[in-house]
């Protein structure tokens, strides 16, 4: 739990207990107003809610929740975290079959239940942290399954949302006078549902909520999103495929001294890069081949993809990417157990005779009009739409 998590636990542990002092005795409810009363869309939002598993998310006196199990049939986990606010509930719904009632934090409650079909919160979810609820409201919600929630956009004093994931302080009123103050995430919808995509999670669509009272700034946002049912793939077979290809990386590292070779023990002039490996990106395979074999750092955003070089070496295909890093650290120098030393730096006009044939390919794919000879290799640039020099 965050800082201003904790102050919010703090803030809602007093809001309960007040109301239970004062026996505040709201009434039943026949319909979901996700932010002003009568307004909006309703239950219809939740889809079908008969013999499903729902949650309702910040339930305080959990009148929402006790209406889907009596009047759709659904059966609801009601949670909350106020100790207060749970124990109205208890009192007033404890007994009616079809609905628990949890007291917990919202968080640690998704993460260790079974996944529901529906969850569903009424201006719980700004008092959370997104970046710990998002992750917990993705493992909760089973694959299909509907999320339907509402946030503060703009509030009454007309102070609208932040583009930054942080939480700014806001006024709790307690009904029979004075208040606690609260951190809440008013987010704009835009990073809302960014958030939210980031996990795999879809906006369907986001419902403006604003206030009927005319003197009143506050507004709402309903957002209404599903968890895509995802399709599987698997292998034909367990047995790994005949490899019939080897796949290498070329990395150009051009700059005012010129441009970077080395010897291999061959005889051929080569670029830095090798092969790569089992589960790392060409990104990765470049930035390790460069360290391993010249000791210069760099990292894979430093590295641009230009395209890939098909040929034919022996009946094998041969698949090169070529690639052009734009910055590195260090001083090329000559590593123990490697192949290829003795680096340097040539200009473009006195490049070294004997070229390893995929390096001469590499730099033709980056600058056509470069006078070198080599066997033919298709090449198919990739579409980075940025320059390079």
């Amino acid at each position: 739990m965050t800082r201003a998590e904790a102050v919010n636990a703090e803030a809602w542990r007093r809001y309960g207990a007040h109301h239970l002092r004062r026996g505040t005795v709201l009434p039943e409810v026949a319909r979901i107003d996700w932010g002003f009363e009568g307004a909006g869309p309703g239950i219809e939002v939740l889809g079908e809610l008969a013999g499903r598993r729902v949650l309702d998310l910040g339930c305080g006196p959990a009148r929402h929740a006790a209406h889907l199990v009596r009047a759709h049939g659904a059966l609801v986990d009601a949670v909350d975290s106020s100790a207060g606010q749970y124990e109205r509930a208890r009192a007033r719904y404890g007994s009616l079959p079809g609905l628990r009632l949890v007291l917990a934090d919202a968080v640690e409650h998704l993460r260790s239940a079974e996944p529901y079909d529906v969850i569903y919160s009424v201006n719980a979810v700004p008092y959370i942290d997104p970046h710990r609820l998002v992750p917990a409201l993705v493992a909760a919600l089973k694959p299909g399954g509907r999320l339907c929630f509402t946030v503060l956009h703009t509030n009454s004093h007309g102070d609208g949302p932040s583009g930054e994931v942080v939480a700014r302080p806001e006024v709790l009123r307690l009904a029979g006078g004075g208040d606690v103050t609260v951190r809440m995430w008013v987010l704009d919808p835009e990073l809302w549902t960014a958030l939210l995509a980031e996990h795999g999670l879809r906006v369907e669509q986001v419902d403006v909520l604003d206030t009927p009272q005319a003197d009143n700034h506050a507004s709402y946002r309903l957002f209404r999103v599903t968890r895509p049912v995802r399709v599987s793939s698997r292998p034909r077979t367990a047995k790994p495929p005949v490899a019939h290809a080897a796949l290498g990386v070329g990395a150009i590292l051009h700059g005012p001294r010129g441009l970077l070779l080395g010897r291999h023990r061959h005889g051929t002039w080569e670029l830095p890069g090798g092969t790569v490996e089992p589960g790392e990106s060409l990104q990765e395979a470049v930035v390790r081949e460069l360290g391993e074999e010249t000791g210069l750092e760099a990292r894979p955003e430093d590295v641009r993809l230009l395209g890939t070089l098909l040929d034919d070496a022996g009946g094998v295909v041969r698949v090169t990417v070529a690639a052009r890093v734009a910055s590195w650290r260090g001083e090329p120098s000559d590593q123990p157990g490697e192949r290829v030393g003795r680096w340097r730096w040539f200009a473009l006009d006195r490049l070294p005779e004997e070229l390893f044939v995929c390096s001469a390919q590499a730099l033709t794919a980056w600058r056509p009009e470069l006078p070198i000879d080599h066997a033919p290799a298709h090449y198919t640039p990739y579409d980075t739409g940025t320059g390079d020099s």
